[in-house]
């Protein structure tokens, strides 16, 4: 019997593990969401899939809760798919290998997939049992919440009769979030010009890598670096100091992920140069990120130099983008303490055949302020004569004074822990902002057991507090008459 094996509760974690043997990234759910289809119709369950593959699973309440209004348990079935350089992890095909180390359940090299499988399987769990009291249960899981939200945008909600939601998709343990940002895609499009290489220059691949990374919602205050964006400065160096061109550059998989690597290939007259001014820059961003991104690296290596090269316009334009494109913080909530208000991440770096784009994520609680900062990725594409476009917008969660559900929670949870839970918002998006604008009468919290490092490959989740968790949502939904 292996480690994993004995975690408690059981049930869950048979669930976790047989959801993580199904690859699941956004945009490849269909496998998974087929594998809920099974699972409800083997226990005679009602289940809807819709075009987009997300799942609703009806159950009716137990005894003595027949008659209760019923609750909707929430989270999405995909993940975000980042691994370390090394790995030969396929996320298309490859089960996720899942690691126990103490108290964590973590993953081999890549992320674990717990945002936001532990929500499917504790769904599952519930959906499974026969001594579990509860009102009637609609389970939704969605799809592609990590790219757009698209799956909970395209969701019939005519199909719930629940006006009570428990989302399972936050990261710390005690606490009940009631309210978080809105947010939107952004893209920066650069056409491509190019022109043969000189053959009197020597190429180098430049790689930047070490970094911690994070989610660009829960993480961002933290203030850790970018790939793409110290890749800028490098570049900036390469090309405006030591007379360089540019041939290609591309950093981060996923919008919503802080880049933790890097790479560019730069041609060069002096090399030797190059390393030195190299290893100033390691220097100097070490320091700049001292405590907080310690482990950064960059390295450089001669190869084949490509026929063609950016030209010199063209890639001082790309150097301009990676410069001016908006990274970080931009404003602090004025209401709720040390709560971020808006923020932009260039998660997405790709130099293709004929253009360089430039993906982000942009959150904000202040609908004015997210516009504000699509306008100046609209100013820096007009500058270096790129194309902006923006897509996938999804609405702020807005806080409600009255919140009968909320007050169930909190006095379950000071009862169970013997202390008052946390009531917070959230910089990160929450699918609770479109269920509301389609369900403006549900009542709608966010619970979950503590994860960190998620949309990274140190992703971990803690196993003492995916017990306490879950049995604190069955003593919610006993209490949910």
């Amino acid at each position: 019997m292996s480690d994993y094996e004995l975690l408690k509760p059981q049930k869950v974690w048979n669930f976790f593990k047989q959801i993580n043997d199904i690859p699941r990234g956004s945009g490849n759910e269909k496998a998974v969401s087929d594998y809920f289809v099974q699972f409800a119709k083997k226990r005679n369950l009602w289940v809807h899939q819709d075009e987009s593959f997300n799942i609703i699973i009806k159950k009716d309440g137990t005894k003595g809760y027949e008659n209760s209004p019923a609750v909707i348990i929430q989270g999405h079935m995909d993940m975000v798919c980042e691994k370390v350089k090394e790995s030969t992890h396929d996320f298309m095909k490859d089960p996720i290998k899942m690691l126990v180390k103490g108290d964590m359940v973590t993953a081999d090299g890549t992320t674990l997939g717990a945002d936001d499988g532990i929500a499917a399987a504790m769904g599952l769990a519930i959906l499974d049992s026969d001594n579990i009291a509860h009102p009637p249960i609609e389970l939704v899981l969605t799809t592609d919440e990590e790219s757009g939200m698209g799956g909970a945008r395209n969701l019939d909600t005519s199909l719930l009769q629940g006006r009570r939601l428990i989302n399972i998709d936050s990261e710390e343990e005690g606490h009940i979030l009631t309210c978080c940002a809105g947010g939107l895609r952004a893209k920066i499009t650069l056409p491509l010009q190019k022109q043969p290489a000189d053959e009197t220059f020597s190429a180098f691949k430049i790689i930047i890598s070490g970094l911690k990374g994070g989610h660009s919602g829960s993480d961002i205050h933290l203030q850790r670096a970018s790939a793409n964006k110290l890749m800028g400065r490098v570049l900036n160096t390469a090309l405006n100091e030591l007379g360089g061109f540019l041939a290609e550059v591309n950093g981060g998989n996923m919008d919503n992920a802080i880049t933790r690597d890097a790479e560019a290939v730069v041609l060069v007259r002096n090399g030797e140069k190059l390393a030195e001014e190299l290893e100033k820059l390691e220097n100097i961003f070490r320091n700049e990120y001292k405590n907080v991104d310690d482990g950064i690296t960059i390295s450089a290596e001669k190869i084949n130099a490509p026929k063609e090269v950016m030209t010199a316009e063209t890639g001082k334009k790309a150097v301009n983008v990676l410069m001016l494109i908006p990274f970080g913080v931009e404003t602090m909530s004025m209401e709720i303490k040390s709560l971020v208000e808006s923020s932009s991440n260039i998660g997405i770096v790709r130099t293709n055949e004929n253009e360089i784009t430039f993906d982000s994520a942009v959150r904000s609680s202040v609908n004015s302020r997210k516009w504000l900062i699509c306008d100046k990725m609209q100013a820096i594409a007009d500058l270096c004569g790129g194309k902006f476009e923006q897509r996938n917008e999804y609405p702020a969660w807005e806080y409600k004074e009255n919140s009968p559900l909320r007050d169930i929670l909190s006095e379950t949870y000071e009862k169970m822990f013997w202390q008052k839970p946390h009531i917070d918002a959230i910089h990160a998006g929450l699918e609770c902002g479109l269920f509301c604008g389609k369900m403006p009468d549900c009542d709608m919290v966010s619970i979950g057991p503590e994860m960190a490092n998620v949309h990274t490959p140190d992703e971990v989740i803690s196993v003492s507090s995916v017990e306490r968790t879950y049995n604190y949502l069955l003593a919610v939904l006993k209490n949910l008459k």
